[in-house]
C-alpha cells in the first residue's frame, strides 16, 4: 500500500540549515526496471524494510524527481532543478511537462529570483531542467541572480563526449542558457572536496559520470549528504553492485557507492537521495556485512510566500 505523504513543504532541519524538499513529478512504474535493472523483484524482496516507503505491493521501485533547497548563512541554495517544463525529451516521462514546480519553490519560500547559488551535481537531464524557462520562444535562465556551479571534471568531459541528439538538445535548452549568460561557474574539486559556501561542501563521488559531486552540508555539529545520482535507490545500500543503466563507468561507480557507504554507516549523517521517494531521508545503518537506511520522516510547513 503506497504511504500517503500529508500537505506542506517537507524539511529536515541540519543544525542551524533547514533542507526543504521540492516536489517536481513522481517517475512512472517503468523508470525502475530501465534505470536500475538488477533490482529485480526477487531481489527487493529479500529486504522487508524496502517495502514500507519504497517500493509497491509487486516489489516495483519507487522513484521521484526533486529538488532541494536550503539557506546557508544569507544564501538561499538549491541542489539539482530537475526535469523542466516544456522541454523536447526522448523519454516520453519528461517530454512536454507542464508541472507547477516553480508554485512550489515559491511556496516554500524561494521564489525564483531570490536563489543565490544553484548547485549541479551532474549535467544530465533530470537535474538540469529548470535551469531555463521558456519566455517568447527563447529559454533564459530561471534563476537570474544565481550563479550555477559544477565540477569543472564535470563540464569538461561533456564538452569531449560524443552526444547524441537528445543530449545535444539537452544542452542546448538548459546548459548553454546559462553559460551563454555568463552564470556557469566550473569548479576544481580535490579529494577532500571544495568548500563552496559556510557550511555547503562539494564532495567527488565519480563513476556515474565523471565529474559527480554530491553536497555535504554541516552546521553546529550536524551534516546531511544529499547524493545526487551517487544512489538512485535505497536498495542499493544494501546492494552497491546494483548500478544505473547510465552510468558512465559502473565499476568507478560501484567502488564510490561501497566506499561512502561504508564512511556513513553508524554516523549521524543524514543522507538525502535525489530520487528517493517519501520519505527521501535516513541514517545508513550496518546490517551484518551490507547496510540498510533507517528512515527520518521530515517535518511540514504550511506553504509560504515570500
Amino acid at each position: 500500500m503506497q504511504t500517503q505523504t500529508p500537505p506542506g513543504t517537507p524539511h529536515w532541519t541540519v543544525g542551524e540549515v533547514t533542507v526543504h524538499r521540492i516536489d517536481e513529478i513522481s517517475l512512472p512504474p517503468e523508470t525502475g526496471p530501465w534505470l536500475l535493472p538488477d533490482a529485480t523483484p526477487d531481489v527487493v524482496a529479500q529486504h522487508p524494510w524496502l517495502h514500507t516507503d519504497f517500493t509497491d505491493d509487486t516489489s516495483a521501485l519507487r522513484l521521484d524527481s526533486h529538488t532541494f533547497a536550503l539557506t546557508v548563512g544569507t544564501l538561499r541554495v538549491l541542489v539539482d532543478t530537475g526535469i523542466g517544463n516544456g522541454k523536447t525529451r526522448a523519454n516520453p516521462a519528461w517530454h512536454g511537462l507542464r508541472t507547477d514546480y516553480l508554485q512550489r519553490l515559491t511556496d516554500a519560500g524561494f521564489p525564483p529570483d531570490s536563489v543565490d547559488l544553484v548547485i549541479l551535481t551532474h549535467l544530465h537531464t533530470d537535474h538540469v531542467g529548470w535551469n531555463t524557462r521558456e519566455e517568447n520562444g527563447t529559454w533564459l535562465p530561471t534563476f537570474p541572480r544565481a550563479r550555477y556551479v559544477t565540477s569543472r571534471a564535470e563540464r569538461e568531459f561533456w564538452s569531449g563526449y560524443a552526444m547524441d541528439e537528445p543530449r545535444q538538445q539537452m544542452f542546448r535548452d538548459s546548459v548553454h542558457p546559462v553559460e551563454d549568460a555568463g552564470l556557469l561557474d566550473l569548479v576544481d574539486v580535490p579529494a577532500e572536496g571544495a568548500e563552496v559556501a559556510p557550511g555547503l561542501r562539494l564532495v567527488p563521488t565519480p563513476g556515474h559520470t565523471p565529474g559527480h559531486v554530491a553536497v555535504k552540508v554541516y552546521s553546529s555539529g550536524a551534516s546531511a549528504l544529499i547524493t545526487g545520482d551517487l544512489l538512485h535507490h535505497p536498495v542499493q545500500l544494501p546492494h552497491p553492485h546494483i548500478g544505473s543503466c547510465v552510468d558512465i563507468d559502473p565499476a568507478q561507480a560501484e567502488a564510490t557507492r561501497s566506499d561512502l557507504l561504508t564512511s556513513l554507516a553508524g554516523t549521524e549523517t543524514l543522507l538525502l537521495g535525489t530520487h528517493f521517494p517519501h520519505p527521501t531521508a535516513g541514517r545508513v545503518v550496518s546490517e551484518g556485512d551490507t547496510h540498510r537506511l533507517a528512515p527520518v520522516p521530515p517535518s511540514r510547513a504550511a506553504s509560504r510566500r515570500s
